[in-house]
Order: structure tokens, then sequence, then C-alpha cells
């Protein structure tokens, strides 16, 4: 649901300052909460873990049901404070389900299944907007409806996280057991974080790459999506965005899986072909960011009624909608790859 707001360009809101801002709180407090995130759910245990991380969630989305109606910035900023304590716990606990449930030979496989399913949240998150908003042709902040869908189904995600099997009680194909470690007090877990971080030093080298992790998202929901759409062509470019992630994740995921060559082949060829889809993708970004600047979609949004503006947002039934409309699609299916090589 977080993917879908977002997707929409700027939380669906006309000016992207707000969300723009209350996101910069998420990742400035999950890049720091995260790195302990690992400690906390192994106290919490992932049932608890996954649903504290779902009530930040509803309460971020509530901001900018809140936003549409009082303009309550501290408050939305103070939703995407508390979204990123919660966010770094949810996803420290996902991470353990994805990576210890899978026997070694279906580590990609798991990684593909968990990544479709997740978009699937962010395709059916998009389409509440989009019945929403299909018949709104202007540039307008989504309806109060459509927060109040994305409320109820992060709520119910929250909900639903106490229903998950306990992990001692998952058994594998193969009659293997899931085994979680857990360690008795705080001292333990920092000092096992410590030893982890010295013993295996590579953990340190891949922090550029967790850097640039999400380095794009900013520019794809607000800088492409809300820049250059209309209202109800933005909800459907996201539902499009999140199918292309899907497929992506199912090509690339069984691919690592390939049993006829060797990990480390697979891993090498994959990122061979990861870099130049980056390249190709985001030329094409680049020719096509080349026809329009900050400066006139800042002034499009002030004077959206103004009829001596020359900048015009793209409407799905505009003839120039098909190839950017591809080009979104490329976005996401480039970042699903990469998704899957870093796992």
């Amino acid at each position: 649901m977080f993917n879908a707001v977002n997707g929409l360009g700027g939380g669906g809101q006309v000016n992207p300052k707000a969300s723009t801002d209350s996101n910069t709180a998420v990742y400035s407090t999950f890049s720091v909460i995260g790195f302990f995130a690992g400690s906390i759910a192994n106290w919490l245990g992932i049932k608890k873990a996954l649903s504290f991380g779902g009530i930040g969630y509803c309460v971020y989305v509530s901001s900018y049901l809140c936003y549409n109606h009082t303009q309550n910035y501290g408050f939305i900023v103070f939703a995407g404070f508390l979204l990123g304590c919660c966010a770094g716990i949810l996803w420290a606990a996902q991470g353990a389900i994805m990576m210890a449930y899978p026997p070694e030979e279906n580590k990609g496989k798991y990684i593909s299944v968990f990544w479709m399913i997740f978009n699937m949240g962010g395709v059916i998150g998009s389409l509440v907007p989009l019945g929403q908003n299909i018949h709104t042709t202007t540039n307008s902040a989504v309806s109060d409806g459509t927060y109040v869908g994305f409320i109820v189904l992060t709520a119910l995600g929250a909900i639903l996280a106490f229903f998950l099997c306990d992990a001692k009680s998952v058994v594998r194909n193969d009659g293997s057991r899931v085994i979680v470690m857990k360690n008795p007090t705080w001292k333990t877990e920092f000092i096992g974080m410590w030893e982890t971080l010295k013993d295996e030093p590579y953990v340190i080298l891949l922090f550029p790459m967790f850097f640039s992790s999400n380095w794009f998202y900013t520019y794809h929901f607000n800088g492409v999506n809300l820049a250059r759409f209309n209202t109800r062509t933005r909800s459907l470019n996201s539902v499009l965005y999140w199918l292309a992630q899907i497929w992506g994740a199912m090509i690339f995921g069984y691919c690592l899986d390939l049993t006829r060559f060797r990990r480390t082949v697979r891993a090498k060829a994959l990122w061979v072909i990861l870099f130049v889809l980056t390249f190709v993708i985001w030329g094409g970004g680049y020719a096509f960011q080349a026809n329009y600047t900050r400066a006139e979609v800042e002034m499009g949004d002030a004077t959206p009624d103004d009829p001596s503006d020359d900048y015009q947002k793209l409407d799905w039934t505009d003839s120039g909608y098909i190839g950017p409309m591809f080009l979104y699609i490329f976005y996401a299916s480039g970042n699903s790859f990469r998704t899957q090589h870093q796992n």
C-alpha cells in the first residue's frame, strides 16, 4: 500500500513537498533503525515485528487523509518518522522469513515469489485510486475514498500478521525445520552484530549498494509520474509499474536458480545483463526527461486553470502517451531485476 500511495506521485497530492518531506523522515529514520532492526525483531519475534511494522503504514496513510483537510504538515512528517521506525523492524522480520525458510536450491524462487506477492499489493492498491479517479482528467489530489481504502488495507495487513505460522512450526518439503536463532539478551544481540561485521567484512562492502537501493523511487514517482501525467493516468501508470515488477521478478528469480550453471556463473552473467539493461532503460529516460524541466512542472501546477500555460500533463487518451508508458514499465522491470540480484 505504501508503494501504491507513493506510486501516484507526491502521495496523491498536487504539490509533492509534504510527501517528499515525509518520505525524507521515513528513510532518515529507517536507515538508523534498520541497522539495529535485526536485534529488535529477534527480541519481539517475527509475528509481533511484522504487526508492529504494519501499524506505521496505517498511520502514514492516515496523515495524507488528514492533510487533505487540515494541511497539517507536522503530522505528515511525524507519520513519516514513525513509519521509518516501524518499517525497519518489519523488513528485518520479512528478510528473516525470506532467507531462512527456503532450501538452498530454491532461494531464488522464494525471493521471486515474495517479490511477486509484495508487488501484487502495489497492483491492488493502485487499482483503488484508479477506480476512484478514473473520470478525473484534471490534475488534483486523489479523493478521500482512496486514502480510506488504503487505511483499511494497511490496518488489515497489521492484523493479519498475527495469523502467521510460528517459525518453529514450519516444515520444509524435505522434512527439515526452520531454525531461527534468538539471542537471550540485548547485550548478546549487539555483540553478535559486532562479530558479524568484524568476521564478515564483505557486509561493509555492500553498503554502497544498500545506499543506492531506493534512490530512484522518488524520481520515478515524483519526477516522472507526478510531473508528466494527470491524476487518472498516474493511477494507471502505478498499476502497470507494479505489474511489471511482478513479471520481472518471476523471470529473474527463476533464472537465479538454474542448476545447470554454477552459482557464481549465474550471478556474474545476470549482473552483466542487469548492467546493460540499466543503461539502456535510463538512456531512454534521459531522452524523455529532455522534453520538460522542473520549472515548467512547478509553473503548470501553480496555475492549472491558466489557458495560456503551455505545459500540459499527459492523459492516457493523448497520442504521445504510449512511449512514456512503456518507459515507465521498463523502469519497474529493471528495478525488479536489480532487487532479485541484490537479494
